[in-house]
């Protein structure tokens, strides 16, 4: 063990996993024992027997903890989507009509299959993406939660009957599948954010193609692997859930075509606005889970220790990699110092930074050596922008980790209106700011593009409803004495402003993979017009 700049405490030491047991992992998923060995990115389940085109691009799955080689893949071309399209289309009908509490059952022998393979996967996410180990297993078990839920769900995918103002008619609201789901994940949830959408749009008689994070592909081909082996011990068409793995122009492919009944897109605010634009000058529909700037106020009746201990997870949970953790913190001018202090003193007690499979560590390294660029240029704007860091500012030096990817989590202390902070850090960067209202609480929470999740801490009712009331928080995911990210399945995940207005996992998001119908039954054998009208 040794410590960092600012006194982290860095678990040092060999943690690469041995090439017998990370042969042994893969081999126990479906994948090639050997990383060396080239897996195709195309599971369509066509005649070619989900091998690609040969032409993709050669890449290579890089641990960001260690740097080690995971596997190697051959990416699809634009060509093999095409083929893999034309794969899904054909299971389109038959799918849809399959009953809806019949395509549960198949969803809930995926649940069944998964949670089997539960520690193996979120090993895997941890090696392949970066995150803790815990946080690896805990992202499988979400997915493993929503199809639970979805299994129930296929049984209540209910409509409404409609009063009809004319004698002998009957009126009624249908849902149907809406045709065929693509998927464009991102790479710090290579998992869950595919299982949100996969498993509701199967129990809502939809075929889904998958484009995964480039740089987290082996979990999705394994994930891929599991979904389409319960699908042929159903004789199934493996094609219902195809994968297609690639860059910009397999996303590209995807927004654009017009047989893609909805897009559903997570990353980036840039990226999406592209996707967006893509769907609908098709007509098509997209759901967008964007980028978050999200935000934590604490009031002077807080319980501090709680307070604490919930922001500590929120801005440093998966090292900052979440479209949740917590990048603002407002603290009640009363209660500042006092707070900060306890703050700064919990992360250099707390925080360990190493390897992610190491069973003390609790923040591991950023994904990319991009990640950290960009956590060094938001740490510089801090400081050419007039603010200060109160704690840590600094990439871990090249060497006394497995990996050049590991950063110090880090509070600052800047002005509201400061750039830096109007715009998202993919990183555990947290800017700090004093208030002296609840009022000009809620207008700084507010005042960001972005709107995903928030959180107040306080002890008064009336305060929190108001935070959760319409003058309250305008964020998607409103929360009180809990942190911004840790969400339930149950509830309906996603954001307003440019996080983009989508919705997944519980609640009624499952009406976005379906469309709507407003049927009407003439059975009086007139013809009464609507409006009191006579055509006659």
């Amino acid at each position: 063990m040794s410590v960092s700049k600012s006194g982290f405490k860095l678990i040092t030491g060999k943690y690469a996993v041995s090439k017998t047991d990370l042969s042994s992992l893969l081999s126990s998923l479906g994948l090639n024992s050997s990383p060396e060995a080239v897996t195709p990115g195309v599971y369509n389940g066509v005649a070619a027997e989900q091998a690609g085109s040969g032409a993709g691009e050669i890449i290579h799955s890089i641990s960001p903890s260690t740097g080690q080689l995971l596997g190697t893949i051959q990416q699809a071309t634009v060509s093999d989507f095409k083929t893999t399209l034309e794969a899904v289309k054909e299971t389109k009908a038959m799918w849809r009509e399959m009953p809806a509490p019949k395509r549960g059952e198949i969803v809930r022998q995926m649940r069944e299959a998964l949670n089997a393979k539960r520690t193996e996967l979120g090993k895997l996410v941890s090696l392949e993406m970066g995150k803790i180990l815990v946080e690896g297993i805990g992202e499988v078990q979400e997915y493993i939660d929503v199809a639970d839920y979805a299994t129930g769900l296929s049984r209540m995918l209910n409509g409404k009957v409609i009063p009809s103002e004319r004698p002998g008619h009957f009126m009624k609201e249908m849902w149907n599948p809406i045709g065929i789901v693509g998927v464009i994940s991102a790479f710090n949830f290579p998992v869950a954010v595919y299982g949100w959408n996969s498993a509701l749009s199967l129990i809502c008689g939809n075929p889904v193609i998958w484009k995964p994070a480039p740089t987290t592909v082996l979990s999705a081909i394994a994930v891929t692997k599991i979904l389409q082996q319960v699908l042929k011990d159903n004789n199934l068409p493996t094609s219902i859930c195809s994968l297609v793995t690639g860059g910009p122009a397999i996303g590209e492919a995807m927004s654009t075509h017009p047989e893609i009944d909805l897009v559903s897109f997570t990353g980036s605010t840039k990226v999406g606005l592209e996707v967006a634009l893509h769907v609908q000058r098709r007509f098509g529909r997209s759901l967008l889970e964007l980028g978050g700037n999200n935000a934590v106020v604490v009031e002077d009746d807080a319980d501090i220790d709680l307070a604490v201990r919930s922001i500590l997870f929120a801005a440093v949970g998966t090292a900052g990699q979440r479209c949740t953790t917590a990048r603002r913190l407002f603290l009640h001018e009363k209660i500042h110092d006092q707070f900060l202090e306890k703050l700064i003193t919990a992360y250099k007690k707390a925080i360990t930074i190493g390897n992610p499979l190491a069973s003390n560590v609790l923040c591991g390294p950023l994904h990319s050596a991009r990640a950290v660029e960009e956590y060094l240029k938001g740490i510089e704007a801090v400081k050419q922008q007039g603010g200060k860091i109160l704690l840590g500012g600094n990439a871990i030096e090249k060497g006394v980790l497995e990996s050049d990817y590991y950063v110090e989590p880090t509070i600052t202390s800047i002005s509201h209106d400061a750039p830096v902070v109007q715009n998202e850090i993919f990183a555990p960067i947290l800017h700090t700011f004093k208030y002296s209202t609840f009022e000009e609480a809620i207008r700084l929470n507010n005042s960001v593009r972005q709107g995903l999740s928030s959180s107040l801490f306080t002890t008064s009712p009336e305060k929190i409803f108001r935070w959760t009331g319409a003058g309250g928080s305008d964020c998607g995911i409103v929360n009180a004495n809990i942190p911004t990210n840790g969400a339930e399945i149950g509830g309906a995940f996603g954001g307003e402003k440019e996080t983009g207005g989508g919705r997944e996992s519980g609640s009624d998001a499952w009406k976005q993979y379906m469309r709507r119908q407003t049927c009407t039954i003439n059975y009086s054998g007139s013809l009464p017009l609507a409006q009191g009208i006579k055509f006659e």
